[in-house]
């Protein structure tokens, strides 16, 4: 590999002390005259030369890194999401530093450990598992940590993610507006994911307070044939009382939508609503009705709180709980 140019050989070149050459680099370029600005421009431009941002903010006690643990990536909402808190770092002078976990818990607390390693100065976590020994660790050394989306029980962080009470009524009140009187509800297995299990428990309750009739499959959605079975008894069932899927997640409503297509349902005579907005629900059919999730707010108020946080001190100080609203965006899928 080629040989990384240094400050000592930039200040050569420019005809300048090693501390002038750290001031412009620094932040503090204000202090420098502009003709000596413009030589060790010059001269770092001329030599390929970058600063260590790693080893400058160790130096100064400062990592500038903001660190981030994704249950799953492929998770359309967790990509959105993460594109809000990359903005809100970038705009702050932050880098940020993502992890994968895969849903694997014991993959999860390596990557916490990596990332303590690179001294963030906030954590973001969407968690797999439940790592509350190790995020209760990182909290007693002082890192800000904001929840995204799935709460813990054991460790107090500020928890950002979406009104799941709400946005399970705002649905039910939808389909049961346009003539849905029988549901089923579409979700993965609800264990080790608090949304899940918020919505499961409102859409139970809801069901009984509205007088319909709804029942629920909570498997993992890998296994296509049982969701198929799933709603094909659901199409078949006695009675012929309107009914419509309510889907988790995006992940439930491609399931779901695969599974419709591939027993030649119509949308519509079968409703179909789904949380989360994704790009392909405008292209099948008539639409599929979603609510979507305001991604990049929340992305945005993650590293808001983490800020916050980092700058109140205050260990004290009860955590926060920032939940955003749902809105529902009609289509053709629940349009009897």
């Amino acid at each position: 590999m080629p040989r990384r140019a240094t400050i000592l050989e930039v200040a050569r070149a420019a005809g300048a002390s090693k501390t002038s050459v750290s001031r412009y680099f620094g932040g503090e370029r204000e202090r420098l005259s502009r003709e000596l600005q413009g030589r060790i421009a010059e001269a770092a431009r001329r030599l390929g030369y970058h600063p260590n941002q790693m080893a400058r903010g160790l130096k100064g006690g400062r990592s500038r890194l903001i660190g981030m643990l994704v249950a799953d990536i492929r998770n359309p909402f967790s990509v959105a999401v993460m594109h809000g808190v990359e903005q809100a770092c970038r705009e702050q002078g932050l880098s940020l530093l993502v992890c994968n976990t895969d849903n694997d818990p014991a993959q999860e607390r390596d990557h916490l450990a990596l990332l303590a390693s690179y001294r963030v100065e906030g954590l973001v976590v969407n968690a797999a598992g439940s790592p509350d020994r190790e995020l209760q660790g990182l909290a007693e050394q002082g890192i800000p940590l904001v929840l995204l989306d799935r709460e813990l029980g054991e460790v107090e962080a500020e928890v950002v993610g979406l009104d799941n009470a709400r946005a399970v009524d705002l649905a039910l009140d939808h389909l049961q507006g346009q003539g849905y009187r029988e549901l089923l509800y579409v979700s993965e297995p609800p264990e080790q994911a608090s949304p899940r299990q918020a919505r499961l428990s409102r859409f139970r309750q809801g069901i009984e307070a509205r007088d319909l009739a709804g029942t629920a499959h909570c498997q993992p959605l890998d296994d296509g044939e049982s969701l198929q079975r799933t709603i094909a008894d659901f199409l078949a069932r006695p009675g012929g009382a309107p009914g419509a899927l309510l889907c988790a997640n995006g992940n439930a409503t491609l399931a779901a939508t695969r599974a419709l297509q591939a027993l030649g349902a119509r949308l519509g005579e079968t409703g179909l609503l789904g949380i989360d907005e994704l790009d392909w629900c405008a292209l099948v059919g008539p639409g599929i009705t979603t609510l979507a999730q305001p991604t990049e707010a929340i992305g945005r108020a993650a590293v808001e709180c983490l800020m916050h946080r980092r700058e109140a001190g205050d260990r004290t100080t009860p955590a926060r709980r920032v939940h955003f609203q749902a809105s529902l965006i009609p289509r053709g899928s629940t349009r009897r």
